[in-house]
């Protein structure tokens, strides 16, 4: 009898000591496509930082998330904190789409909004749009460039071009554009600014003496997310994450722990000690079998 019960004793603790903790997981992709994922980027439950989750989708391609659709992402520049996104919704000087929207929520707009260099160019706006009267400081210039330029060098946008009879026989004309920057479409839309069009471009000062067609169109987001505790856990072949019932940071790591709150392979605990929890479990499970051979 006694053999036994040392036996279930013994049983007991070398189970709970092996263990992993709940929480720790292995299925963090570090790549999608042709797309590095790192910190503060996941594309899988706990990965990367909570303040991001949810705002990427890898199918075949990587895709970033807002309420008014899915972008597919370009690059990543994870040492610029800058992320290039295309929006398939939008015009082009090869392809001209229905009027769209491009909107962020709330915690996309306080974390990873487009940057000062990406231009959204307005086009085909009315006589009437604010833009053309009370909101005109909106529109800046843009490297000296200008809407004729649009216009007339992209074949998509041609079709705003029109014809006007003057004293001297015909004038081709074209609508109003205005290039200005996200501020402006984040707190209007289309229909409100009246333009039927738009479409966006990344200058970074590599617009000028540069035509439409050769411009660079899509979306430089800028992101700024708190790295607290990372670089530790990547140092020790783990994956930055968090719980994702509590949204505390986590250490993923590819070898299940009892306690990777910080770091991989060394049975840390948060304060980086000694994992005490085992060394417990162990203590309870020798003073039961010695309670039980004194009685």
């Amino acid at each position: 009898m006694a053999n036994l019960f040392f036996f279930l004793v013994f049983f007991y603790t070398i189970t709970t000591l092996t263990l992993p903790a709940s929480g720790a997981t292995t299925s963090c992709r570090t790549i999608c496509g042709n797309i590095p994922i790192n910190y503060p980027f996941g594309i899988d439950e706990g990965c990367g930082s909570p303040q991001l989750k949810g705002m990427l989708n890898c199918s075949t391609d990587l895709f970033f998330v807002t309420p008014s659709g899915n972008y597919k992402v370009q690059t990543i520049d994870y040492e610029k904190n800058t992320m290039v996104v295309f929006d398939p919704a939008m015009s082009t000087c090869s392809i001209l789409q229905p009027q769209h929207n491009f909107k962020m929520s709330d915690i996309q707009n306080t974390i990873i909004r487009p940057s000062y260099d990406t231009v959204f160019a307005l086009l085909n706006c009315s006589i009437d749009s604010p833009l053309h009267n009370r909101y005109r400081n909106l529109c800046f210039n843009v490297a000296g460039h200008s809407c004729d330029e649009l216009y007339t060098s992209c074949t998509s946008f041609r079709i705003f071009s029109t014809t006007a009879p003057s004293g001297n026989g015909t004038v081709h004309t074209t609508p109003y554009c205005c290039f200005t920057s996200y501020d402006t479409v984040r707190v209007m839309t289309m229909n409100i600014l009246d333009c039927s069009h738009y479409t966006t471009v990344i200058d970074g000062g590599k617009m000028a003496g540069v035509g439409p067609l050769d411009w660079s169109y899509g979306i430089e987001l800028s992101y700024s997310v708190p790295e607290i505790g990372c670089d530790r856990c990547r140092k020790s072949g783990g994956v930055c994450g968090f719980d994702a019932e509590t949204d505390i940071f986590l250490c993923q790591c590819s070898v299940p722990n009892n306690n990777p709150t910080r770091e991989c392979g060394g049975g840390m605990t948060n304060h980086g000690g000694c994992n005490s929890t085992n060394y417990t479990r162990l203590l309870l499970a020798m003073l039961m079998y010695f309670v039980y051979v004194i009685l």
